[in-house]
């Protein structure tokens, strides 16, 4: 063979693998119409969609989502929480027994499928659990299209996670995850995870979307209402118009993951601008329970300022809080939370948390099930961050994120923690799934801007929500961002603080004086390396700054947020000790220490610092 002939056939086969693993997105559009009968708390529903395989894949199945196929006796949701008892979720029990094995049988969810066509031919179909597989009737090549159809009704589950009828608050229907929902299919293959009460997932989409539901009842949705003169609740001047005392509800919502509603009959509607976007919904029910609502506006206008600012400009034209649910969940455009709060800051950390969502959830769409940390985590990072700015405390405390710090250690001595790579409803213990998710999600950002700095970890963020945003992320694309960015070695600390649950523990082992210097000794007594900001502060309070680099990071930070620092010689991960020795003795030191910022996740803290005497 010749050689030119080697070389030009080693470049087609790269060219091809190089298409092969390109990123892709599948698309779809819904369009739906649905006929509630509210006093039965039922509904028939007909949907057409639109997929779009964009991947270099022929697909010879299809699969769908029936959440609420989960909500009854001796479904996978009510196995998994009586095998958990008392360590599962604690909504989902009462006094450690699963509630769903209780629910009346008329009150069971249910999404019956009637029938499902690919262009018009009828597939055979088979329901697993939450799951639909669909056998289609001819393969969907790449890069091309197909429609389907189908007819199905539906009863509304009694109210027991996210979804249903008759939440703790009297909202009548809470109509989350309610109708058959294509799964993504990506590089990972279909995401068909089953249904146990916890995350979601689900390919970009469009959706057209028609209720019809009893005159007196008010909608709450994510999403833009089209016909507001004609319903309840969103124009003074409406004339409502009706079908068989029924009014028709109009709704549209471009490039969104799903569409949520809520009804109920005593909803009042409240809306206002934020200036430079959204336009924001409040649908809720207003008694005095509720009358923090009433003081949330300025700071839901501040919060979406600080976010668009910080994190990215929110790309959807509208958001809503609707009261709904079983506390917060969210959703494209919008989230179903309990409304009831003691007072405004309860309130708008709730609100905080789940708006956050439409970021780290909607915009940076991860696959929630496979890794809940990305999904949680970031959003309360951003959660802390601007609720420190909305209520800033009171004490000194150095950084938002103090309380997150001091939870995970006192979680910790409790030893019961798995590892945040575990997929979402595989955790055994739900404290532990709320700590691997939420908490180390958030410390793991907190951790990365004590490492690379501050100033570099505010760079990352834009960077990711410039390069990923309507797109589905991975935890590697946004650690390939991190090390571009920074410069540095990451995936030592991306492997253990995700991976493992090893901990981080330094300490000053000993300090020695001398005529000139001082001579310190620390230790690494956990089993997490990290880069080490030693700082020292002089009787004449000037603080000075040093960083002791880890080897494994290749390229070291030289100043932070916290101020700028003298690089020492590195310490291998390898080596349990390191000496330092600072250019002032005894009389020249009031207090030295490592980490002054106190954003370092050391379990044992109280060693960190020596006051001099």
């Amino acid at each position: 063979m010749k050689k030119s002939f080697i070389i030009l056939f080693a470049f087609v086969i790269s060219q091809f693998q190089a298409q092969q693993n390109a990123y892709y997105q599948q698309v779809a559009q819904y369009k739906m119409d649905i006929d509630v009968n509210a006093e039965q708390f039922t509904y028939q529903g007909t949907q057409t969609l639109k997929y779009r395989n964009n991947s270099p894949d022929e697909l010879n199945v299809v699969y769908f989502h029936l959440y609420w196929n989960a909500f009854k006796p001796n479904s996978m949701m009510d196995q998994r929480v009586a095998n958990q008892g008392k360590n599962g979720d604690s909504r989902l029990q009462k006094d450690g027994i699963s509630r769903l094995a209780s629910i009346p049988k008329n009150e069971e969810g249910a999404q019956n499928i009637h029938w499902i066509k690919q262009n018009g031919k009828n597939l055979k179909f088979e329901i697993q659990e939450t799951i639909m597989k669909v056998y289609l009737d001819k393969p969907i090549k790449p890069h091309s299209k197909t429609t389907f159809t189908m007819e199905w009704d539906a009863v509304i589950p009694q109210q027991i996670r996210r979804s249903g009828r008759n939440n703790r608050e009297g909202v009548d229907m809470t109509m989350t995850q309610w109708y058959p929902k294509i799964a993504e299919y990506d590089y990972d293959g279909w995401a068909t995870f089953d249904y146990v009460g916890r995350e979601f997932h689900a390919p970009f989409a469009d959706f057209d979307v028609t209720i019809k539901i009893n005159k007196d009842y008010v909608v709450g949705a994510g999403g833009i209402l089209l016909n507001p003169k004609e319903v309840k609740g969103y124009d003074s001047s409406a004339q409502i118009k009706t079908d068989q005392n029924k009014a028709t509800w109009k709704w549209t919502a471009k490039n969104m993951l799903d569409f949520a509603w809520a009804a109920d009959k005593d909803y009042s509607v409240e809306s206002f601008d934020v200036p430079q976007g959204p336009k924001v919904y409040f649908v809720y029910q207003k008694n005095d329970k509720t009358k923090a609502w009433a003081e949330a506006k300025p700071y839901v206008t501040k919060y979406f300022q600080i976010m668009n600012s910080k994190f990215g400009k929110y790309a959807y034209p509208s958001y809503a809080f609707i009261q709904g649910g079983d506390g917060g969940m969210e959703y494209g455009m919008c989230t179903m939370i309990l409304g009831e709060a003691e007072n405004i800051e309860d309130l708008m950390g709730l609100m905080a948390h789940e708006g956050s969502h439409s970021w780290y959830q909607q915009m940076l769409a991860t696959n929630e099930p496979l890794r809940p940390w990305m999904d949680e985590g970031f959003t309360s990072y951003a959660e802390s961050y601007v609720m420190h700015q909305l209520f800033p405390p009171k004490d000194d405390r150095p950084n938002p994120f103090v309380e997150k710090l001091d939870a995970y250690r006192k979680f910790i001595k409790k030893g019961i923690e798995e590892p945040a790579v575990w997929l979402g409803d595989h955790h055994d213990n739900g404290t532990a799934y709320s700590y691997a998710s939420y908490v180390k999600g958030e410390l793991y950002l907190v951790q990365l801007g004590y490492i690379v700095g501050e100033e570099n970890l505010a760079k990352i963020m834009t960077e990711y929500f410039k390069e990923w945003s309507m797109k589905h992320p991975s935890d590697r694309d946004f650690l390939h961002i991190a090390q571009k960015v920074s410069g540095m070695d990451l995936k030592w600390f991306h492997h253990y603080w995700i991976n493992t649950t090893k901990t981080i523990d330094y300490g000053i082992k000993d300090v020695q004086y001398g005529n000139t210097s001082t001579t310190i000794t620390l230790v690494n007594n956990g089993q997490v390396p990290m880069p080490i900001d030693f700082s020292v502060i002089t009787n004449d309070n000037k603080i000075v700054n040093y960083q002791i680099p880890l080897n494994m990071m290749h390229t070291w930070k030289n100043k932070d947020a916290f101020g700028e620092f003298t690089s020492l010689k590195y310490w291998p991960w390898t080596q349990k000790e390191y000496t330092l020795t600072v250019p002032y003795n005894k009389s020249q030191l009031k207090i030295l220490g490592i980490d002054f910022s106190q954003r370092m996740a050391d379990v044992n803290p109280e060693d960190n610092f020596v006051e001099v005497k």
